[in-house]
């Protein structure tokens, strides 16, 4: 209890500091419309979002908050490893709320149990349940789930999720309790570095570590992960799909948020807000449809290429002194690639948003120099910037440096050094001039006088 107050108060005085960089927007356009209301296709390795749809729009998560539950529980429990036996007076108040009761989700916890704060994890990120994210904030929290939401608005902030807001670590229906799609892709993001959390969250079936033989076959009991992608035996399979979590509102809809790799390239996609029945009535996935959609688009259509070649010749900056031509051309320093749309034209991306280092050099320059950088954009979004160097070397020549030298020298600190020296020598030349001239002048007056006296006086 000590130690999480102690992480509560910590939190709430470093926030203002901390930030979380956001990943780059290209948003490109897919052909298929689809159903749910917000969505965001991530790379995982590069951060870039390929796709957005009302990534800003909020929306209830439901037990999509299960994923900052885990986030606290993992970064403030001091042992996983703790058995915990279950008290179902910590959750009997959700099992109460009649009006949405549909949305309850259980693990078959019972009272007495005995769960280690991993096998809860499992249960939660599996299943939903109820009893374990509600147990979990319980014990984490000091007994006080109140202090784990306060903890979970305060990992929110601290990540920069500015349309979140949590009011129950479980995921139960609240119009108070909102997120959006962009802010889920953060924290899922984040959450994937968490140690523990991405083989939490993307196994299909865990066996609880602790015996329950009063209450369980253990042959039977055991949890299978709620993202039906995941199940080899489902129409809704999809080869490679992971985790990471699911959610539904009966009053409200379907969200999930997902992972898949090819070829080395791992995405995330978040779907909020779809329908779960047609107009018929008939329980739909469009969610699931629509993180497919997503996953086929980008493995068919994206592929690394070279958008800007270390080769290519970008531009060029004046050159003073040359010895030839007076001025020296501009190359990436390396390769920019990138995924790309193969139905979008590299052509097409504006590659001469160029800012040079300085307006002109002074021979000499060498090849591989560093004159600048350029950043590349596509339909008004950065892509990256590159570094560009000299292409060759521009060498000086000496007849140019010889003249500027001369013209130059009246500028030059020896020049200003000679010039105020030779002023004061003749300046005090002049002054002694004077000086002498006058004392000259002084002398010979006092002869005169006195030679005229002698002739008014003889002896």
């Amino acid at each position: 209890m000590k130690k999480f107050l102690s992480v509560l108060v910590g939190l709430a005085m470093t926030v203002p500091l901390l930030s979380v960089p956001k990943a780059e927007a290209i948003n490109f356009t897919i052909k298929t419309p689809l159903r749910s209301e917000s969505a965001m296709l991530v790379n995982l390795d590069t951060g870039n979002i390929l796709n957005e749809k009302n990534a800003d729009a909020r929306q209830m998560p439901g037990p999509l908050v299960n994923i900052m539950t885990a986030i606290v529980t993992l970064e403030n429990c001091e042992n996983i490893n703790q058995e915990i036996v279950i008290d179902e007076t910590v959750y009997t108040d959700i099992f109460a709320d009649g009006e949405h009761y549909n949305d309850i989700r259980t693990a078959d916890i019972y009272n007495g149990d005995v769960l280690t704060v991993t096998d809860l994890l499992y249960a939660m990120m599996l299943t939903s349940s109820m009893e374990a994210s509600q147990t979990l904030a319980y014990y984490v929290g000091g007994s006080n789930v109140e202090n784990f939401v306060a903890v979970m608005n305060q990992k929110a902030e601290e990540l920069g999720l500015e349309n979140t807001h949590f009011t129950n670590p479980t995921g139960m229906y609240d119009t108070n309790q909102y997120t959006t799609a962009r802010d889920m892709a953060v924290l899922t993001e984040y959450a994937l570095r968490v140690p523990l959390f991405e083989k939490i969250a993307t196994t299909y079936q865990y066996t609880p570590s602790v015996p329950n033989i009063e209450h369980h076959d253990l042959q039977e009991w055991y949890w299978t992960h709620s993202n039906e992608m995941m199940n080899k035996n489902s129409e809704m399979y999809y080869n490679s799909a992971k985790g990471v979590k699911t959610a539904t509102l009966d009053n409200y809809g379907r969200n999930i948020i997902t992972i898949a790799s090819k070829d080395g390239n791992n995405y995330l996609a978040v779907l909020m807000k779809s329908a779960d029945a047609d107009e018929w009535g008939n329980s739909m996935y469009y969610h699931i449809e629509d993180a497919k959609t997503l996953f086929d688009w980008v493995f068919q259509h994206f592929s690394y290429q070279v958008l800007l070649a270390s080769t290519a010749e970008v531009g060029e900056i004046p050159v003073e002194l040359a010895d030839g031509n007076d001025y020296v051309l501009a190359r990436p320093k390396e390769d920019f690639s990138m995924l790309w749309y193969d139905e979008i034209d590299i052509s097409v991306i504006n590659k001469y948003d160029i800012k040079w280092y300085k307006k002109s050099l002074r021979a000499p320059v060498r090849q591989g120099e560093p004159l600048g950088e350029v950043t590349l954009k596509y339909n008004g979004e950065e892509l990256g910037t590159v570094e560009l160097v000299a292409v060759s070397d521009v060498e000086r020549s000496a007849a140019k440096f010889n003249l500027f030298a001369v013209t130059k020298f009246k500028d030059s600190k020896w020049f200003r050094t000679a010039f105020t020296v030779s002023f004061t020598l003749c300046a005090l030349y002049i002054i002694m001039c004077i000086y002498s001239y006058v004392l000259y002048q002084s002398r010979d007056k006092k002869k005169r006088e006195k030679r005229n006296k002698q002739r008014r006086n003889p002896q």
